[in-house]
Order: structure tokens, then sequence, then C-alpha cells
């Protein structure tokens, strides 16, 4: 009880344990290529601000100690210190006697996958707020008996989303160009070209922009055919399918232009010609710009899934794995695109619920 005339002690202060920030998590993508030693260069680089690397224990190990670097296995959740790598290991995915630098090894090609559910998992589960993959090896993933062609795809089975939903959106050079289709047979891609494919691409870009607050973007679509069928003169695609994507996703309220060469539209980037992103039908078509303009500072982001996923532009560089000499620069720009992106839904599609030819 109070003596009178004296006023009442302070009450204890409350310490409410503040939760560390969610750090991203990098996949060391394919063992026996450039991605381990990729990590473990980007650790050292980024001191504090690195990310928590996701892999096996005795590979990540062996080019820690190169580095210098201590590694500290945990999961994923500790906080950063200088010299110090955080591994959220991978048990047994990769058998020691598998660990050939150099080698495409359908044993890596598992391990490869392995980590991506690993590191998906911990950002489900909240322990994590986004995933950077080194490069991977999609003839040593198949050669496991997984069915892969590429990091989109797979992450939209692990998230539960449709396939088309989840677009690779290249970045570099001031370009970002997202593709309606990726590694497919140039004529299996066209084909299987539709106006509500083209769609999905385009509304997983313009979600990924606004979320890193562009409120207005601006998006220009290419054409199919050289110079966009020229009218027809060059085939009906680009009546059928891009045409037809520009109107309904311009009804949608999104400022969508074109269709376009491709060649033209990225040839004259000023005053309206100047666009945010652009759209591209096939593979080469969106990555021959980027990587000209880029190199190897090329980075990726998969849009339209529930979870914020970059990679590598670049392979895994066979030729100079162990060596030492393979340049982190990407794997920096992808860590660097996660940092400002923030996790959302898949968008919708209004009008269509169905993939249907045209």
């Amino acid at each position: 009880m109070t003596a009178p005339g004296h006023p009442a002690a302070p009450e204890a202060a409350v310490r409410v344990p503040v939760r560390p920030a969610l750090r991203t998590l990098l996949t060391t993508g394919d063992p026996n290529g450039v991605g381990p030693e990729l990590a473990v260069r980007a650790v050292r680089e980024l001191g504090t601000g690195a990310p928590v690397v996701v892999g096996d224990r005795h590979v990540v190990g062996h080019y820690a100690a190169r580095s210098g670097l201590r590694v500290r296995e945990g999961d994923g959740t500790a906080v950063a210190e200088a010299d110090v790598l955080d591994l959220l290991p991978v048990p047994e995915a990769l058998p020691p006697a598998a660990f050939r630098p150099g080698e495409i090894r359908a044993e890596a090609g598992a391990a490869t996958i392995a980590a991506l559910r690993t590191a998906v998992a911990a950002v489900q589960a909240g322990r994590a707020r986004a995933v950077v993959g080194c490069p991977h090896s999609e003839e040593a993933v198949n050669a496991a008996g997984i069915r892969f062609s590429g990091y989109p795809s797979l992450l939209a089975r692990l998230v539960g989303v449709a396939q088309e939903r989840v677009c690779l959106l290249l970045v570099g050079g001031g370009l970002r160009i997202v593709h309606a289709s990726l590694h497919q047979r140039l004529a299996d891609a066209t084909g299987e070209l539709t106006p509500q494919r083209v769609g999905h691409a385009a509304r997983a870009a313009h979600a990924y922009l606004t979320g890193t607050g562009i409120a207005a973007p601006r998006i220009a679509v290419f054409g199919i055919n050289p110079h966009a069928g020229e009218g027809g003169l060059f085939g009906d695609d680009d009546q059928r399918v891009t045409e037809p994507a520009v109107r309904m996703l311009r009804a949608e309220g999104i400022d969508v232009h074109g269709p376009f060469g491709a060649d033209m539209v990225l040839g004259d980037r000023t005053g309206e010609r100047r666009f945010d992103a652009y759209v591209a039908m096939y593979h080469d078509q969106g990555h021959i710009p980027v990587k000209l303009l880029a190199g190897r500072g090329a980075a990726a982001l998969a849009v339209g899934a529930a979870l914020v996923f970059a990679s590598v532009g670049h392979g895994t560089a066979f030729d100079i794995a162990g060596r030492g000499v393979a340049d982190p620069s990407a794997v920096l720009t992808a860590l660097r695109l996660t940092a400002g992106t923030a996790p959302s839904a898949p968008p919708a599609d209004p009008a269509h619920s169905g993939e249907t030819r045209p």
C-alpha cells in the first residue's frame, strides 16, 4: 500500500519479445554446378544481410571452409551474424559419393528438388519470407525421374496453383519480360498459346508491378509472328491469340498495348513506346533481349505464385564448377529483387474460367 502523500511506484515495464525479421532462403541448385559456390559467396559478400542457405551439409561445408565461414545449422530463423553461414540442411539429399563438381548426375538432380521443397515448406510454415534458387540442371532432374521444365512449373505444383498461372519474369538490362510459355519445343509452345494463357502472364506481371509500387503499369504484348502477323499476311496466329488477349485485358482495366513486333517495340523505348513490362510468347523471344543487355546479371522471378521466388538467369556452368571463379552477380540481383517484392495470391481471371483454344 502506498503511504499518504507519496506517488504510486510505476509498474514494471512489460518486455515483449521481438521476433527477428524473416530471412530469405537461398537454395544451392544443382550441387555439382556453380550453385553452392555462388550461395557461399553471396553470404560472404552480404554479411549480416545474408540469406539462409538450403542444401546438403557436406557440399555447403566444402565451399564454406574455402571462404572462412563457420556453418551453423538451424531451422532458418536465426539472426544473421558476420562470418557465419546459416544452413537449413536437407538431410541425405545427395550421397557424398555423388558430389562430383562438373558432372551431370541424377542424384544431384534429386537433391536440387529436395532443397527447393524444403525451402518452400519453410516459407509456408512462416519461418522465412522468400526463396531464391541457384541454377539447376533440367537434364539432371529429369534423369532422377522427376518431371521438370524449370522452377516456375515445379513451384506451381508445390503451392497448388495451375501451372499456366505461374510465369517467369526475366529482369535485367532495364527490361522486365514475362513469358507466356517457357521450356518447350517452339512448335509446341506456339501451338498451346491461347488468349487466356497470354492473359495469365500479363496479369501476373501487372500484379507484381503494382506490388512494387508502380500504380498504373504499362504493359506491351509481343506478337507471335514477325510484325505481329502484319494483318494476317504472316499467319493468323496473332489475330486468334494476341489481339483477343489485348482486348480482353484492356476490358479488365489493365493498361496493355499491342501486339507489337518484338524487334520494333524493343528498338524504340521512348515516349509512348516506353513500357514497364513486356509479354513474350516463347522462351527465346524474351530471353535474348534481356541476356544481350544484362549478360550474367539477369535474374528471374516466378510471378503468379502465392510466395516470393526468384532465381538466376544463367545455367549451372558445369565447366567451371568447383574452380572458385563463378560470378555471384546474378544471385545478388535475385536477392535484391525478392527484398522489394511482397507475396500475392495468383491474379484472378475474371472473364474466363477455363483454358480454351481459339
